[in-house]
């Protein structure tokens, strides 16, 4: 691993073979049977100890993820309450394991019950390595299930430190953190016969290729969180100071270099208003401080890696040779300390248009695209007019044209008058080629576990 922000290298991590993780999952397999035989408080308890435990080790956590990712440090302080923050709302969530009793008929019994996979496979990405490792094994060890948990092979060292903080509160094999490079590993975990469930972030590229390997080898349950190219709509009776602000924080500039799958990388602009809003995302873009990701003060670092550097810099290219407008940006920023590292402006290309690839294509960097729309069909149809269906946002004071743009935009997860912000309990997740599943809610729970009838005749 090399640390984006010098280019040096950091650290060293396993490069996991086969044959480890077999051992990892036949462990976790073990574990399972015991783990899910504890009553669901109990494992609840455990969840609660864990999110206390990571709390106590925030700063040391963020600095790692600061390191080896490059996202600022003070945004990963947040990172690790906010992994802490969803096992406790897993934890909560004990009385939703439960099944019904169903009265199909009069003398009979008839009820169902929810039963655990065995083996959870999590494999998870660079942009938040702390707060996807934390949260992303709350569901799946909540319903009772022993996760094996596969982070990036650039961002894997604050997962590891979770694992051993987890070893003293977790039962040994109930997790177990594998490391090495993402296709031989990520394969191996996908195609091991006793994972029966996968839960997978990612681009949309690897998420069908994971589909496939599984398909090859069985069934298996398999739910993907993948890219995005997501629309915001300023509609021209907006609160323009709040839809400006909104655009900036979608876009996720200060939090991880525009490295986010809900991020809103579209950003449409009705022409009354184009003008205006324009000048006011300039001035909150032009105030983001850029700088070391460790250094407190810094709201924007590197990006994670050299391919996301280079390909954030081909985007640029590709969007001038077709005819965009750089309106800010576009280079490497001027500063102490930034002549070295993956560092790239944030950057707004404007006379956009919807079939350019800046317009239809995840970039997964700091690069906004913005077009312009003359009436609401208008929008939609830029809207809905990408192969992705994660996220919209929609800026207006009137509330029927705010829930009828919700009702039509391609978009599993909806913001009006707000952007970025995940709301711990409501179910996040895609359309098309966003990806199959919910999170972050009791939908997730319950997609880790199996449900059984059972009919008692009597």
């Amino acid at each position: 691993m090399e640390c984006p922000a010098t280019e040096e290298a950091l650290a060293e991590a396993p490069d996991a073979t086969a044959e480890d993780v077999d051992a990892a999952v036949r462990s976790a397999a073990d574990a399972a049977v015991g783990w899910r035989n504890l009553e669901p408080r109990e494992r609840g308890r455990r969840l609660r100890a864990l999110a206390e435990a990571l709390r106590a080790h925030t700063d040391e956590l963020a600095m790692l993820d600061a390191l080896d990712s490059g996202n600022p440090v003070t945004a990963m302080r947040t990172d690790v309450e906010w992994g802490a923050e969803v096992l406790e709302l897993f934890a909560d969530y004990t009385a939703q394991l439960g099944g019904e009793t169903i009265p199909a008929s009069v003398e009979n019994l008839h009820f169902t019950r929810r039963a655990p996979y065995g083996v959870v496979a999590r494999i998870v990405p660079f942009n938040h390595p702390a707060m996807f490792a934390a949260a992303k094994i709350a569901a799946p060890l909540m319903a009772g299930n022993a996760v094996v948990l596969k982070p990036s092979e650039i961002t894997p060292l604050s997962a590891l430190r979770i694992a051993e903080i987890a070893a003293g509160i977790l039962p040994p094999g109930t997790l177990s953190v594998i490391t090495g490079n993402g296709p031989d590993a990520s394969r191996a975990l996908v195609r091991h016969p006793l994972v029966r469930r996968i839960g997978f972030i990612g681009s949309d590229r690897v998420g069908r290729l994971i589909q496939r390997d599984a398909a090859e080898v069985g069934v298996k349950d398999i739910s993907l969180e993948l890219g995005g190219k997501n629309a915001l709509i300023v509609c021209p009776d907006a609160d323009l100071d709040a839809a400006a602000t909104g655009i900036v924080n979608g876009m996720n500039f200060a939090w991880s270099a525009g490295q986010s799958c809900g991020s809103t990388s579209r950003v449409l602009l009705h022409t009354e208003i184009a003008g205006e809003v324009l000048r006011l995302v300039r001035e909150r873009v032009a105030a983001i401080t850029i700088g070391s990701p460790v250094d407190p003060a810094t709201r924007m670092g590197p990006l994670a890696s050299r391919a996301q550097y280079d390909k954030s810099r081909r985007y640029i290219k590709a969007a001038t040779d077709e005819g965009a407008t750089l309106f800010h940006g576009g280079a490497r920023p001027s500063g102490p300390g930034l002549d070295r590292g993956y560092y790239l402006e944030p950057t707004i290309f404007t006379g956009v248009e919807p079939r350019m690839r800046i317009a239809t294509e995840e970039i997964f960097g700091p690069v906004l695209s913005v077009l312009t729309f003359s009436d609401l069909d208008d929008a939609v149809t830029i809207a809905n007019g990408v192969d992705y269906g994660l996220t919209a946002s929609i800026w207006t004071r009137d509330v029927s044209t705010a829930l009828r743009l919700a009702e039509r935009v391609e978009a599993g997860y909806v913001w009006i008058n707000g952007s970025s912000r995940h709301y711990w309990g409501v179910p996040f997740g895609g359309t098309k080629s966003s990806g199959l599943g919910r999170e972050e809610s009791v939908e997730e729970l319950v997609s880790y576990t199996e449900l059984k009838a059972v009919n008692v005749v009597v």
